[in-house]
């Protein structure tokens, strides 16, 4: 597709196997755009990127015109009272945006964790320093994202103002850190999508608190979960609680924004019927 034409539709894909196939993974189920994990998601090691991978996962990009994306694993916690989870954490992340670096990803996104152990206060204050550490030094092209959460567990960031508490802190505020915003766990945590008037009004909010000069990418997922509900169940396009008209507006939104969408609806392989279906939906809708 043209570069110009926004907003771009993307999924998460699968990487099993071997990195440079999430490209052509991505570009059978007719993606323009692509998120994925470079390494296991619930732990383990990650398999090294040689010179040789990364260049066979860049010309698989290349050839299909699709920029590419890191979600972080899921046990990161930065707020974690254990030291042996936290200082692993920066770790993984700092690795994440090195390799992300060598495969000519464009942007990494993050959950920051639960503050369950420390509280919100201590919580959101040891999140920032370890934000800090991992991005001390480097000198990446991967940009690191914040990504929205549900707010179930005491998971931090699931308001504007405490993703502003972190990323205009002292401590970070020289890094510009972006954010990705998830419409599911927007949902849940109370910002409503569901009418034009509404993804007008939490985007002006964000806006106001945020900037939107600091929105990068939009996880575009329907919830199955209730309206400030603040639990993670994400749903396919049209079919939960957000419905159709919001997310009309909201590739509206994207498309004036230029900011590209990426689904993270459940499904069973890359080629599943119903992810086929959302993709088909958002090109649609773009029309």
């Amino acid at each position: 597709m043209a570069k110009n034409i926004y907003p771009h539709i993307g999924a998460h894909i699968s990487a099993a196997g071997d990195i440079s196939l999430a490209p052509l993974r991505a570009a059978e189920a007719g993606l323009e755009c692509f998120q994925f994990f470079s390494r296991p998601p619930q732990g383990g090691p990650a398999k090294p990127i040689t010179a040789g991978l990364a260049k066979k996962f860049q010309a698989n990009c290349r050839k299909h015109r699709l920029e590419a994306y890191i979600h972080s694993p899921y046990y990161i916690n930065l707020a974690s009272a254990n030291n042996r989870i936290y200082y692993g954490s920066i770790k993984v992340i700092r690795e994440e945006l090195e390799r992300g670096s060598q495969l000519g990803v464009k942007y990494l996104m993050t959950h920051l964790g639960s503050a369950k152990d420390l509280g919100e206060k201590e919580g959101l204050k040891k999140a920032i320093e370890g934000v800090s550490k991992i991005l001390d030094g480097y000198k990446g092209s991967t940009k690191f994202l914040i990504e929205m959460s549900a707010g179930s567990g005491a998971i931090i960031g699931d308001t504007f103002e405490e993703i502003a508490k972190i990323i205009f802190s002292a401590k970070l505020k020289k890094y510009s850190v972006g954010i990705c915003y998830d419409t599911a766990h927007g949902f849940a945590s109370g910002y409503d999508l569901r009418t034009k008037k509404a993804v007008k009004q939490t985007f002006k909010r964000f806006n106001e608190i945020l900037d939107l000069k600091n929105l990068y990418l939009i996880h575009t997922n329907d919830s199955l979960a209730d309206f400030g509900s603040h639990k993670d169940r994400h749903g396919h396009i049209g079919k939960g609680k957000i419905g159709l008209a919001g997310f009309k507006s909201l590739v509206a939104f994207a498309k004036k924004q230029k900011l590209n969408l990426v689904l993270e609806t459940p499904h069973e392989g890359n080629m599943d019927k119903e992810l086929l279906e959302d993709i088909k939906l958002l090109k649609k809708l773009r029309k």
